[in-house]
């Protein structure tokens, strides 16, 4: 890939590295003693093979440490005697790439498997096998090459672990100010456009009621409030959701249920009264009530069962969700961020919630979400 202006990119580098090591691999061979005839020419061509696989070392760096390694002892029994140089690059390109346990495994095969091809194919004694055997692979450089590559493999898993934590601060960090934000808008502006809101419709209803006619600076009034009403709900989820999840909403409770009976809490859904359709923010926030309820209950109240309770009724949504747990009306738990952000998910729609324990043990989540309905 190009990494930048001023730099190569990795596959012209690969083919650089493989025809420079082919080249070393060759100029040494023959320069140096090596048969004559097909015994040359068989091993001019392996030492070159050797070399020119190293394009496939980062795709493959399996396959290029036993190639190079094979083409080594080809080379060897054919009679040259030259460091096995395309094998040292191919273990650093495998280790780099995390293969440590098998190119050590690869790298003692090759260990014991040239100084017995140089017994079986060359004239000698054993001491003599062993010698030309180091010219093909010292083990320094053999080690130079495996520290080499797992020192730069740690520091390329390093480098992504800052990467991925600092992306991880950032996205910490947007959230709390998309909350931050959030919360200043709605202490801010949602008290005062639900006051305007709530008095247009009460001058409106007024007004109808005597029968005189409305002014249409009233009814004006009265729509911007409801469009306002909508837009700043709309505008504090989009800046509470954090676009990672799927949206969520009445619908999908069922699921909800069946996965709270999954952690071992016999949970049961009711739904009552005339369903009508509800706005998106209305059936995603009933949708997180009774998740965050049924989590607390499952996880941290030690309960056994639970109610959810859904009720349509004309200008509201009532959810409640009922658990038996350790919760006693003298020891209520203190409110947690799962809580907080219940009650201002409620409290953005201009809703109410209700969340304490019950008479006898065990705790109530009860929320009321406001419905627009056609005038």
């Amino acid at each position: 890939m190009d990494t930048g202006p001023f730099r190569v990119p990795a596959g012209a580098m690969d083919w650089a590295i493989a025809v420079s090591v082919a080249a070393l691999l060759l100029g040494t061979g023959l320069s140096g003693q090596h048969p004559a005839g097909e015994r040359e020419l068989l091993g001019a061509v392996l030492l070159a093979a050797g070399g020119l696989a190293l394009i496939a070392r980062r795709k493959a760096p399996i396959a290029v440490l036993t190639v190079t390694g094979l083409c080594a002892v080809g080379y060897e029994a054919a009679g040259f005697e030259v460091l096995a140089v395309s094998y040292l690059v191919a273990v650093y390109g495998a280790v780099r790439a995390g293969h440590r346990a098998l190119t050590v495994a690869a790298s003692v095969s090759l260990l014991v498997v040239l100084p017995l091809t140089a017994l079986v194919f060359r004239d000698g004694s054993a001491p003599e096998a062993f010698a030309q055997a180091r010219n093909v692979l010292e083990i320094a450089w053999l080690i130079a090459a495996f520290a080499a590559g797992e020192a730069l493999r740690q520091a390329e898993r390093r480098a992504d672990e800052a990467e991925r934590t600092r992306e991880e601060t950032a996205r910490r960090r947007a959230g709390e100010e998309r909350l931050h934000i959030a919360r200043e808008l709605h202490d801010s502006l949602t008290h005062q456009i639900s006051i305007i809101k709530v008095q247009s419709e009460v001058a409106v209803h007024v007004a109808r009621r005597r029968g005189e006619q409305v002014p249409e600076t009233l009814l004006a009034i009265r729509t911007a409030g409801r469009e306002a009403t909508r837009e700043l709900r709309a505008t504090l989820e989009a800046l509470r959701d954090d676009d990672t999840a799927p949206p969520r909403s009445l619908e999908h409770l069922p699921e909800l249920v069946e996965s709270a009976r999954s952690m071992g809490l016999d949970a049961t859904l009711t739904i009552a009264g005339q369903r009508h359709d509800v706005s998106a923010a209305v059936g995603r926030t009933a949708y997180r009530i009774v998740q965050e309820a049924l989590t607390n209950a499952a996880r941290h109240a030690c309960a056994t069962t639970a109610a959810v309770r859904i009720e349509y009724r004309p200008d509201a949504l009532a959810v409640q969700v009922d658990d038996d747990g350790k919760a006693v009306p003298d020891d209520a738990p203190a409110p947690g961020l799962g809580l907080l952000g219940m009650r201002e998910r409620v409290t953005a729609l201009g809703g109410r919630l209700r969340a304490q324990p019950r008479t006898e043990h065990g705790f109530t989540v009860q929320a009321e979400l406001p419905v627009e309905r056609a005038s």
